[in-house]
């Protein structure tokens, strides 16, 4: 009789997004790679990888959607393993991989696995393993090469603790109580944190890799701190993560995916399971800049272990409609490394994988003494040197905390505008950009404001004056300063001005309520605001206002090139669920 199982939530979302993309590429098409040297007989590797498949049923499911529109899994009785034997010539490898990413797995049609093995030399070969991740997870997949490579072997192994298990372990979990955690969890959040544009979810590029370690010595002492604040090096990582994320978006609410084991204390022998027990959570970090960085770990810490018993609920029914994030966090605590204890002469010798998923950037951590990182990132959406920079950030958060838990989460450097992205060549600003096309056409029009108009050139000049009149008021880089002024060409004038000394604008409609207006200079602290007689009226009497100036400035250069990194506006949240955030 063929058996129905019920898939995890992870499963059911890998489903609909297959058959979603089910004409692009499958993100979700994981090759690992192994090497194994010493004498190998094809035929009885090909009889040891039938016998995984006989000895784990859930590795012969296919997955089908019912009429009612639910998911189930269906365990075939028999099924034919893919393998493929192959001698490629020397370079033919990276073709190989690429022909076999293109292979889509059909969900339906198990086993949603297969196998090739390529002689690369003598006593040495190379064994591809393509599987869908709805399968199997990272745990899983040192076990399965293990029992791989005892089954070749002829070694004996203990009997299997059936994946079902853990289904029916899922099925008992209490989802009422699951539900209401995870809306208390995340009840006020007042939108999502995206570093890619909304839609970008919608497409499916492979995704670009860079790594970054911590240096010698700090993954110790961070290990240290850790200890002595009371909470794991992961809760570490997830501060600095948010804190990160926090100065790329602006948010001092930040959230982001994390993948979780998902494999239940209470569930003998579900460390040694084969399968897809992974769920992803939200994590959400409230990044208060004059909280210390020990205060955050320790709070972050116990709003974390508060939702430990509901992890196992789906990602759809913690959200209820819209996304929270587009970055994931993965912490890979069992890899598959070299040099792993094989029966008999066969050796595995080397190992190399690729996965990826449907976020656009995804962490992954590795822990040990050098704590190791690898972020994944879309390229058609973020440039190399963006994601090192990432990266950057992410290891000098890291390195404070080790260091120095009391300092102020706000005091951190988290990225250092002085440093130029790596093999881009010198970045551009718009100011550079605007100044580039005043020497190219000069005389052009620039700006038409009903009937009049400013060439490139005169307004080049209205604002390198009003830039160093800002300048003389304190503006620069990192500080605000203030626009109050009607949509004429002096808002464009303006505009560039503030951007040429090195400040962030903020725009303060005269036509919002006095207390918004007072509520947007207080929390922003302008070092000036630029407005006219009329509009200086409705902001609040002691505001630092500069009105039309009684005298001439230099119409030269400023002298200041903002870097990209530098602030260039601020913009307000309408406020409608609460206190508007800049």
């Amino acid at each position: 009789m063929t058996e129905i199982l019920p898939p995890t939530p992870l499963q059911e979302g890998m489903f609909f997004h297959s058959r979603f993309d089910h004409d692009g590429v499958d993100v979700y098409l994981v090759q690992v790679a192994l090497d194994l040297t010493g004498p190998l007989e094809p035929a009885r590797l090909r009889a040891a990888a039938e016998a995984l498949l006989a000895r784990h049923a859930n590795l012969r499911c296919g997955f089908r959607q019912r009429r009612d529109g639910d998911v189930v899994q269906v365990v075939a009785d028999d099924v034919t393993l893919p393998w493929t034997e192959t001698e490629p010539a020397e370079g033919d490898w990276d073709r190989l991989l690429a022909a076999d990413r293109a292979v889509r797995f059909d969900p339906a049609k198990p086993p949603l696995l297969r196998f090739l093995l390529a002689r690369i030399g003598p006593r040495r070969h190379r064994l591809l393993l393509t599987h869908h991740h709805i399968l199997l997870d990272g745990w899983s997949m040192p076990l399965l090469v293990r029992e791989l490579l005892a089954l070749y072997d002829g070694t004996p192994l203990p009997p299997v603790r059936p994946y079902r298990d853990f289904l029916t372990w899922l099925g008992r979990r209490d989802t009422v109580a699951a539900v209401a955690a995870w809306r208390a969890a995340l009840s006020d959040v007042d939108g999502p944190t995206l570093l890619a544009p909304p839609d970008a979810a919608h497409g499916r590029v492979l995704p670009e890799q860079t790594r970054a370690e911590l240096p010698a010595g700090t993954g110790a002492r961070l290990a240290a701190r850790a200890r002595a604040l009371g909470v794991p090096v992961n809760t570490a990582v997830q501060a600095a993560w948010a804190i990160v994320l926090g100065r790329l978006t602006g948010r001092d609410d930040v959230l982001f995916g994390q993948t979780v084991a998902g494999r239940p204390a209470d569930l003998p022998g579900a460390e040694t399971m084969i399968g897809l027990f992974i769920n992803t959570v939200p994590v959400r970090v409230r990044v208060g800049v004059a909280e210390p960085l020990g205060g955050l770990l320790r709070r972050l810490c116990e709003e974390w272990a508060a939702l430990l018993d509901h992890q196992h609920l789906g990602l759809a029914e913690i959200r209820r409609g819209g996304e929270l994030f587009d970055t994931l966090v993965v912490f890979e605590n069992q890899p598959l490394e070299p040099g792993a204890e094989t029966p008999g002469e066969l050796r595995l010798t080397g190992v190399t994988g690729r996965d990826a998923t449907n976020y656009p950037v995804q962490l992954v951590v590795v822990p040990g003494e050098r704590m190791r990182f690898r972020l994944a990132y879309r390229p058609d959406l973020f440039g190399a040197a963006w994601a090192r920079r990432l990266l950057d950030g992410l290891v000098r958060v890291l390195t404070a905390i080790a260091d120095d838990p009391a300092r102020l989460v706000g005091a951190l450097d988290v990225f250092d505008v002085r440093e130029e992205p790596p093999g881009e060549g010198v970045p551009t600003s718009l100011v550079r950009a605007f100044e580039d096309q005043v020497a190219r056409t000069p005389s052009a029009v620039a700006v038409v404001s009903g009937g009049s108009e400013l060439s490139y050139a005169a307004l080049d000049t209205a604002a390198n004056r009003l830039a160093h009149r800002l300048i003389e008021a304190g503006a620069g880089p990192d500080q605000v300063v203030g626009i109050a002024l009607p949509r004429t060409a002096d808002l464009v004038v303006a505009l560039l001005a503030v951007l040429k000394s090195g400040a962030a604008y903020l725009p303060l409609d005269p036509g919002y309520p006095a207390e918004r207006l007072a509520f947007l200079v207080a929390d922003a602290a302008p070092v000036a605001i630029l407005a006219t007689p009329d509009t200086r009226a409705a902001l609040p009497a002691d505001a630092p206002v500069l009105l039309p100036a009684d005298r001439a400035y230099p119409d030269g250069p400023v002298g200041r090139d903002p870097h990209p990194a530098q602030p260039a506006y601020v913009i307000y949240t309408s406020g409608s669920t609460g206190r508007p955030k800049g």
